[in-house]
């Protein structure tokens, strides 16, 4: 099994198991508010926050497998040498996406809410715990777009 196949692998697990959380989560909140009639204090946040990581690292998967949204209109016109430097060039402006906004700003969040000490009101935990999700996935996507860059395969869409 090669290191993307791993990685998709682990990636889809644990996505799975988040949305599963947040289902479970989400049904305790709906039941404890409507059925007992005392909302529970920790679901709200916790839905939130499992949405955070369900959407990051759900984008960062689906990124890997190539199901993303995307406009191919120019790459079904371009003849196979120029569908392989347009793909070369989108995954160049995706590694750096990842990296400027992902894995540089989201570390400098990451870093300032742990350093500020900021605890989220519910929960009680550091909020940067929650936030480190954005380099994960930042380093993760950019992987993928260099394994790409690489390893470079066409998927021609009909």
């Amino acid at each position: 099994m090669s290191l993307r196949e791993y990685l998709d692998r682990i990636l889809a697990t644990f996505v799975t198991i988040l949305m599963g959380i947040l289902v479970l989560n989400v049904l305790w909140q709906v039941a404890s508010r409507y059925l007992i009639g005392d909302p529970s204090a920790f679901t709200d946040e916790l839905a939130g926050f499992l949405l955070i990581w369900v959407g990051l690292l759900g984008a960062t998967y689906i990124t890997g497998k190539k199901e993303h949204l995307a406009i191919d209109l120019l790459h079904h016109k371009l003849s196979p040498k120029g569908k392989i430097t347009v793909n070369l060039i989108i995954n160049i402006l995706i590694a750096l996406f990842a990296l400027v906004v992902l894995v540089i700003g989201g570390g400098n969040l990451v870093y300032i809410t742990l350093y500020l000490n900021q605890i989220s009101s519910a929960l009680q935990i550091p909020i940067g715990y929650v936030y480190i999700v954005l380099p994960l996935s930042g380093v993760f996507i950019m992987y993928y777009a260099i394994h790409d860059m690489v390893y470079p395969q066409i998927k021609d869409s009909h």
